[in-house]
């Protein structure tokens, strides 16, 4: 198991690619738990791992509430089907990174409001315009934010988007692209949206999405290894 040395090859990227930059933000590291058991779980996070995301509603319910070691938060990053919602939200999680529809988002604000509760959420984008992609598109979501701001459970407190499945320096203008459009919305004060958090970056294209403006990455692979696929899924 080299989950430690995994973490600390990916920690000491992100500071000298922060360095380099000349970037005194901080960047939250998601460890992307997907596939991975409990107990491998719990060693990243006595490794010092702080967050952690999954990516389906039915198996984040088996692991997250059988987790004993502390942590700061559980981000949903995966697609969020909309009979999954109830199910999600008895799980808290401190970041719903996928809102993806205004249906999802009116749907979420629906299930909040019945419980009286409201929930920090990223705007997940389609930058590369893949069919095979959930998001808005770069021209629809100014005004996607717009009516979904109009939502008092929902929070904004940024974007997030996915890279394409290709050579890590194929996603940077993409990544350039959304750099600009989260400056863009920032300059907008719309209000109760937050530009907070860019999410961008997984375990092959990390260091281009940092160069690029990302302070959120997801990271699987790059921690735990090659996902096991079998019973998890």
């Amino acid at each position: 198991m080299k989950i430690a040395e995994n973490i600390k090859y990916i920690q000491n990227n992100i500071a000298e690619t922060l360095s380099k930059m000349g970037r005194k933000d901080e960047v939250t590291l998601v460890a992307v738990t997907k596939t991975h058991p409990v107990e491998v779980i719990e060693i990243a996070l006595q490794l010092g791992i702080e967050h952690i995301g999954e990516n389906k509603v039915q198996e984040a319910r088996r692991k997250i509430p059988m987790l004993k070691v502390p942590y700061q938060g559980f981000h949903f990053i995966g697609h969020l089907q909309s009979n999954k919602i109830n199910q999600l939200l008895e799980l808290k999680p401190c970041l719903i990174q996928s809102i993806h529809s205004l249906d999802l988002a009116q749907k979420l604000h629906l299930a909040l409001g019945r419980t009286n509760r409201s929930q920090d959420i990223l705007i997940q984008i389609n930058s590369s315009s893949e069919l095979s992609k959930s998001g808005f598109s770069f021209e629809e979501v100014k005004e996607a934010i717009w009516q979904i701001a109009a939502y008092p459970t929902l929070h904004i407190k940024g974007l997030m988007t996915i890279g394409m499945l290709a050579e890590a320096e194929v996603s940077r203008p993409l990544f350039a692209k959304m750099k600009y459009l989260f400056e863009e919305i920032k300059e907008l004060t719309i209000p109760n949206v937050e530009m907070k958090y860019l999410s961008m970056g997984m375990s092959n294209d990390y260091v281009q999405a940092l160069e690029e403006g990302s302070n959120m990455l997801r990271i699987g692979t790059g921690i735990f290894g090659e996902r096991s696929y079998g019973a998890n899924e």
